[in-house]
């Protein structure tokens, strides 16, 4: 049986840690359950005790637990800690390094990987303190449901409502899904990349992130460990997944290479060719009629990059190509020169596939060409994921 150590902090959203709690039973899981001075305000030790059948632990010097070192055994005995709403101050706390309770004593001792769910109110999220240990703790791992947008109970509206408890659970599943990419570490890059053109203008292209993301949550369903390089986009980060939020081709390059090692790394993203040698201000018209000249560079290539041999080559490496005539003849002459295994080819020439919400692909590998009908973009993502699953069994 799977356990959770589930830590509930401060917070009016600590109501749905109860629905969390009653999902993670059913499907099986056992649940330690940790509720912070403040979380007591909003719910009662009683109705979690009631919900887990075990109890709540609330004190970190509580003598019965303490003889026996129990944050030191409550922070290891759970399979994953999962942080139900987190406040600001947890995750403070937690960037910090931060022990001066139970709780964020059980998140500085324990070795095994944690999932936070933030709710706060949208300042709060959106201050630049908030943002900063949200990096610090993505860099380290830190799995995040990211908190949804609309109206909050002081009256404000924006991103800061915790997600709803299934959403959450389906993370916690993805986190602790034994499959057959567990103990794989795949990269995936998702979504477009903006080059500045000038401080207010920039060169870009159509492309969602729809398809990408949800390859990051396709193989994190099948138990690999993912991180997700994503270009600018209105998705939410994929739960169960590491995300790192780039702008350009160059940043997105950076943040691939410091992702290395992996077994599996999968070019979704529409990187841009070039880029503008960007002026430092906005450009304006000068009444001559004729237009700026812009001056363009080449971008680094990812996919090229990554297929490259060398000791950090990924086992298996898929590209992707967004061709507009002979999908064929170009996917596979692109797949050749790339040195990528694999590569998922599609036509956007007026089809609604970029920026949709399905896609027709042309599979490439070595000995093959699959056509795959038209069908959703995460029923696509979870074929693809399957058929990764399959190479590495």
């Amino acid at each position: 049986m799977k356990r959770l150590l589930l830590i509930v902090t401060g917070g009016i959203a600590a109501y749905k840690a109860l629905e969390l709690i009653r999902l993670a039973s059913k499907a099986g899981f056992g649940v330690s359950a940790v509720l912070t001075r403040a979380a007591q305000h909003f719910i009662t030790p009683l109705s979690v005790q009631a919900l887990t059948g075990e109890k709540v632990h609330l004190d970190l010097f509580s003598l019965t637990d303490e003889s026996e070192m129990g944050h030191i055994e409550l922070s290891r005995a759970a399979d994953l800690v999962v942080v139900a709403p987190a406040t600001a101050d947890i995750l403070a706390k937690m960037a910090a390094g931060l022990a001066d309770d139970l709780a964020s004593t059980l998140l500085l001792a324990t070795d095994k990987r944690v999932l936070v769910a933030p709710a706060m109110n949208v300042r709060m999220w959106e201050h630049p303190a908030t943002q900063a240990n949200m990096a610090t703790l993505k860099q380290r791992g830190v799995l995040v449901v990211a908190p949804d947008e609309g109206p909050m109970a002081c009256g404000e509206f924006g991103p800061g409502r915790l997600a709803e408890p299934p959403v959450i659970f389906a993370a916690i599943e993805a986190a602790l899904r034994d499959g057959p990419l567990k103990g794989r570490h795949a990269i995936v890059t998702s979504g477009p990349t903006h080059e500045p053109i000038d401080p207010v203008r920039y060169l870009a292209n159509r492309s969602s992130g729809k398809q990408g993301h949800a390859i990051a949550q396709a193989l994190a369903a099948l138990g690999a460990r993912v991180t997700l390089v994503s270009g600018p986009v209105t998705l939410p980060d994929p739960p169960g997944v590491t995300t790192r939020h780039v702008e350009t081709a160059r940043e997105m390059r950076d943040a691939v290479q410091a992702a290395l090692p992996a077994d599996i790394a999968i070019c979704a993203a529409a990187v841009a060719d070039w880029r503008v040698d960007s002026a430092g201000q906005k450009l304006k018209k000068d009444g001559s009629g004729q237009p700026p000249a812009l001056q363009l560079s080449e971008n680094p290539d990812i996919l090229a990059a990554l297929s490259a041999p060398g000791p950090t080559r990924p086992h298996l490496v898929v590209g992707f190509a967004a061709e507009t005539e002979k999908l064929a003849e170009h996917a596979t002459a692109k797949r050749a020169r790339k040195g990528c295994d694999w590569l998922v080819a599609n036509n956007v020439g007026g089809t609604g596939i970029m920026g949709g919400d399905e896609n027709e692909i042309l599979l490439i590998t070595p000995t093959s060409a699959e056509n795959w009908a038209r069908m959703n973009k995460s029923a696509v993502a979870a074929r693809l994921a399957e058929r990764i699953g399959a190479f590495f069994a």
